[in-house]
């Protein structure tokens, strides 16, 4: 559960989804340089942006400093090099698995967790299912990470993917169980009041599909002590709520990289180049 010191709290940054050179940028304007504050990533490391293999060796090069999460687009990745699924017209993370370390990177990144907790701060790509506590993520979580860090990885990620079940129950088992998992902390935006996950919505919480609505605008996550840090999603963009953070700026869209200061909720952005135009 790795507590850290009140003068310690980490940076927390949004989607990188390969840009690179926008996290250097971002590096150096939260001048990591010159202290020693570890930095959470909020997941979708790779894709879509030009430079995936050198944003996982930036990440790797920042040692324990840096922890991340696992996005949909990382687990993508690990399954296109599990050979399960195939690249798709924008996918860009594809030159990691033609790279001289990419078995290192790969195996790295798949020992990756699913969530991060700390000092009352959770970090999961796409945020809490407002069903589970935040000890019952974890929990969940770890079955997950358990899997991916094992020999048989590849075998585990063939089953997991596809939207069913919609709904969370406990007495869940296997793919299914699994899948709800990794589907509610990468993929979620919209459920409805039965628990039920509404997955083609891309658009913001302004724009709700029938009977659904925004994870976070859930009153059990109202309720939380615990403040929830994500990405995800660049459409509804920047959120700095009391016990929300939404993180996903849109940079690989031509947005902003954002990083945020959890010790006292400054923001620091950089401005991203379009490197994908939404269609």
């Amino acid at each position: 559960m790795n507590l850290l010191s009140e003068s310690n709290l980490p940076f927390a940054i949004g989607d990188l989804q390969g840009c690179c050179g926008e996290l250097q940028l971002l590096l150096k304007a939260i001048r990591y340089e010159e202290h020693n504050r570890p930095i959470w990533f909020a997941g979708d490391l790779v894709n879509r942006g030009p430079k995936s293999l050198q944003t996982l060796r930036v990440l790797m090069g920042l040692g324990e400093r840096a922890s991340v999460v696992l996005g949909n687009h990382d687990l993508h990745l690990l399954a296109m090099a599990a050979g399960i699924r195939k690249p798709k017209s924008n996918d860009t993370a594809v030159e990691i698995l033609a790279a001289p370390d990419g078995h290192q990177i790969i195996d790295w990144l798949r020992k990756q967790p699913l969530a991060i907790y700390s000092n009352n701060y959770l970090m999961v790509h796409a945020g809490l299912y407002p069903w589970w506590t935040v000890q019952q993520l974890l929990t969940l979580t770890k079955e997950v990470e358990t899997e991916l860090a094992s020999d048989h990885w590849a075998t585990f990620l063939s089953k997991l993917y596809g939207n069913t079940p919609a709904r969370w129950q406990d007495e869940l088992e296997g793919a299914e169980r699994t899948r709800f998992i990794i589907n509610a902390c990468t993929r979620m935006r919209f459920v409805d009041t039965l628990g039920n996950l509404e997955l083609d919505t891309k658009e913001s919480a302004l724009q709700l599909p029938a009977g659904y609505a925004a994870w976070f605008s859930h009153p059990n996550i109202s309720a939380l002590e615990t403040t929830v840090i994500f990405g995800h999603w660049s459409t509804q963009g920047l959120l700095l709520n009391k016990n929300v953070i939404g993180l996903d700026t849109g940079c690989v869209w031509g947005g902003k990289l954002t990083a945020v200061d959890l010790s006292n909720r400054k923001l620091t952005q950089v401005n991203c180049a379009q490197h994908q135009v939404p269609g």
